[in-house]
């Protein structure tokens, strides 16, 4: 059972709960923030395209389908006023030739968006942010960057994600985009074209407001020469390969998988505002928490369709482009740590997150990047809590594409990060020694709780308290006899076999050693 709020929040009767070590023994609390109304355009489905057509339309009707040879509804929506547009795929195309082997130049498919007023009378739009960028622009190279810098005026641009997720958070309009497009009446037009290499990315994120109502669509073109041939794409009225969740829509529909997003959803931004004494407890928040990963608050920060394509997901599931703005005021006296975590998900390690974010103290405004694993918890800042009165921290980001949502916010005192980076450090050690002695290092066992598929309805069971290891002790480590260096062995026998002798000792003595620790971290 789920019980749906204003403002998107969404309760689930057994919250999904995601393991984040930096949290053991304590507990997150929901920040119970709210969507604006603003209707954002968001064409991510599907996200590998295989040729050319139509990728997402909002004005009526319906295109054809190339896996089904079937018409499929259009998802029908009007803008007027303020509006938003998401526009993010990656091309993998079915002609092998246009893939780039054997040294021959890459194929280039056009992405395009198409501006519709179908009304009598011309419509004027102004954009107030945002850019397009694609992967010859804004290289994406998944372990590049990663962990926390700080940054300047010029962008890292870290893929074409992060390149565009920036522009949106610094309130600035690229150069290359207009500032206002007048439509005229019973007349389309190209907002704009980029080009999208094979095994490439585009994304494109815009911000603007119109005088007048009209529809918008996002279609893929081959080697166009004139915007008279994307608007043909248009008129063709045939759907661009790649729609692969076309035949899984009933799981779609139980929330048994889901897709991403191709349709209108309401909201380009979350805010959130909480008070909080540090003196009491650390501070943890969901950040883009989804229905599995909610780190037990039961928040689903995730915001509704106002209408979709029929293989799209049912909701705004990855809130690309969304801008969150959490304000905390917390009080609490000493140094502390803002925190950034993310879960490590059935034991899988992937890029989680790559992207810009703002950060709001008493000493002024920064940015800075962050790149992310799954499993991980970064120090975005440290913060020097002034006692008797309000520490002001305010944190804002565009959610950039080619990231993972269910992120926590924390937080903490020094030295619990401390705490949790020694403790990382010594059970990679541990690890390394096993790894040596050739023995089987010990795993820690799954601690994530049972997750509910994203949308599926929950048990109505009393929820369960998460298998977390307790805290430690800071001085925990040194109560560890220290691992003696480990020498090869240089024979098997007379003063070799001593030594090959005193090097298994050793060995053995790693693994014990390694035993013990896994045992203090399991709380044993």
């Amino acid at each position: 059972m789920t019980l749906a709020l204003a403002g998107g929040l969404i309760l689930a009767s057994q919250p999904a709960r995601a393991y984040v070590a930096l949290m053991a023994g304590q507990s997150a609390r929901p920040l119970q923030g709210r969507f604006n109304a603003v209707p954002v355009l968001h064409s991510n489905q599907p996200e590998e395209v295989f040729g050319p057509g139509i990728l997402v339309n909002t004005a009526p009707g319906a295109s054809i389908a190339a896996e089904t040879n079937q018409p499929v509804a259009n998802a029908t929506y009007t803008f007027n006023g303020e509006f938003g547009l998401h526009v993010h795929h990656k091309y993998h195309p079915e002609d092998r030739s246009r893939m780039g082997y054997g040294g021959n130049r890459r194929g280039e498919l056009t992405l395009a968006t198409i501006l519709i007023n179908p009304g009598p009378q011309p419509v004027h739009i102004r954009f107030q942010k945002g850019a397009v960028r694609n992967s010859f622009e804004a290289p994406y190279l998944a372990t590049n960057l990663m962990g926390v810098k700080p940054l300047g005026p010029r962008p890292w641009n870290t893929g074409p994600g992060d390149a565009t997720a920036i522009q949106l958070l610094r309130g600035k309009l690229d150069a290359r985009l207009s500032d206002e497009i007048t439509i005229p009446a019973s007349s389309r037009v190209v907002l704009f074209s980029t080009q999208l290499p094979a095994k490439g990315i585009a994304n494109g994120l815009l911000k603007g407001s119109s005088d007048g109502p009209f529809q918008m669509a996002v279609v893929a073109a081959e080697d166009p020469r004139s915007d008279a041939d994307i608007l043909a794409v248009l008129d063709r009225g045939q759907l661009a390969p790649g729609r692969i969740y076309l035949s899984r829509i009933g799981q779609i529909q139980s929330g048994t998988v889901f897709s991403r997003v191709a349709g209108v959803a309401l909201g380009d931004t979350y805010e959130a505002s909480l008070n909080h004494d540090l003196s009491q407890s650390a501070l943890h928040v969901p950040l883009t928490s989804t229905s599995r990963h909610n780190f037990g608050t039961g928040e689903v920060q995730v915001n509704p369709l106002a209408s979709r394509m029929v293989d799209s997901s049912l909701n705004n599931v990855g809130t690309y482009g969304v801008r969150y703005d959490v304000t905390l005021n917390l009080t609490g006296s000493g140094p502390h740590q803002l925190v950034l975590s993310h879960p490590t998900p059935n034991g899988r390690h992937f890029t989680a997150f790559r992207g810009s974010i703002g950060i709001e103290t008493e000493e002024g405004y920064r940015e800075v990047h962050v790149g992310m694993r799954s499993g991980e918890s970064l120090a975005l800042t440290a913060l020097n809590l002034k006692p008797g009165q309000n520490n002001l921290v305010r944190v804002s980001l565009v959610y950039p594409a080619d990231a993972t949502p269910g992120h926590l916010l924390s937080v903490v005192p020094d030295q619990q990060l401390a705490n949790l980076q020694r403790r990382e450090r010594q059970l990679e050690l541990a690890r390394l020694a096993a790894a040596r002695s050739g023995a089987t290092a010990p795993q820690v066992p799954a601690v994530e709780a049972p997750e509910a598929p994203l949308g599926a309805s929950t048990s109505t069971r009393p929820a369960q308290p998460p298998l977390l290891p307790p805290p430690l002790s800071p001085n925990w480590l040194e109560t560890l006899p220290a691992i003696p260096p480990v020498q090869p062995p240089a024979g098997l026998s007379g003063e070799a076999g001593r030594m090959s002798q005193n090097l298994m000792e050793r060995y053995q003595h790693a693994v014990d050693v390694q035993q013990r620790l896994m045992k203090s971290l399991m709380g044993r």
